[in-house]
């Protein structure tokens, strides 16, 4: 079975998927549900692409594993945080602006199907790694993408608990957080997630495959210029003064030394 035929019956799975989601979300009134399933949507379609094309071999596990790895931990972190805080703000707003009446429907379109197509497209690396022959031994490409998936887990993970960490004092409050991960990039977690999807964009070109590789330049995209890096800039510049401050001496994406 080629490339288009898996990927397409994944589409499938991953939009009936996002459907049952969705008709929860109704049930409950509570939209965020959607970004809890993001890590585990790309989990799901990595055991999927893993079944479906062939025997086992040293790529395709080590892949599998590393996916696993990565989307588990995203989803543990997004229930943990948001356990118990209702649904996003993000939604509230989108209900106050289409009006309970309309929402529901309009949530479908706007929010699950966008993120089911998003999860789709950006699976592509995974696919691609994954249809390589056994005669595809494992490259020095595919040990840079060990080391940058590690890289990258490391500063999303980390950031994510340095966060967490500063948010839990109360003393924080309205404070930036400028150490650790925090001094040498404004987004440590935006950061490992691209670094951890340039990793799996590596094992696809060291697999002979690289138009998938869209799918890494499209997450890295998202992230800086959608619903990442700039969407949570403008909100905090008016947050916090302090911020202002911090932009002029922290890099802004990728990690580097503060300025003096």
């Amino acid at each position: 079975m080629g490339f288009f035929q898996i990927w397409l019956q994944a589409l499938g799975i991953i939009l009936g998927i996002m459907a049952v989601l969705w008709l929860i979300s109704i049930v409950i009134k509570n939209v965020s549900i959607v970004d809890l399933f993001w890590g585990m949507g790309f989990v799901l379609s990595a055991t999927f692409f893993f079944l479906k094309t062939g025997e086992p071999e040293p790529r395709k596990t080590l892949l599998m594993v590393m996916v696993g790895l990565w989307g588990l931990r995203l989803s543990a972190y997004l229930i943990w945080r948001n356990s118990g805080k209702g649904e996003d703000f993000r939604y509230r707003e989108f209900r106050k602006k289409y009006g309970e009446n309309r929402y529901w429907w309009i949530s479908f379109f706007q929010t699950f199907l966008l993120q089911g197509i998003l999860i789709w497209l950006i699976s592509a690396p995974l696919l691609g790694a994954m249809l390589s022959g056994p005669e595809k031994q494992l490259g020095i490409l595919d040990f840079l993408g060990i080391i940058l998936w590690i890289t990258g887990l490391a500063f999303e993970a980390g950031g994510d608990f340095q966060l967490a960490r500063f948010r839990s004092d109360p003393g924080n409050k309205g404070k930036v957080l400028n150490t650790g991960f925090w001094r040498y990039t404004r987004h440590p977690n935006y950061f490992g997630d691209s670094a951890v999807w340039w990793g799996f964009g590596l094992f696809c070109i060291s697999a002979g495959s690289y138009l998938p590789v869209l799918g890494s330049i499209l997450m890295t995209a998202l992230i800086i210029k959608v619903s990442g890096v700039a969407l949570l800039e403008k909100s905090l510049k008016d947050k916090k003064p302090e911020y202002k401050e911090y932009i002029e001496k922290t890099s802004a994406f990728l990690p580097w030394f503060p300025k003096k």
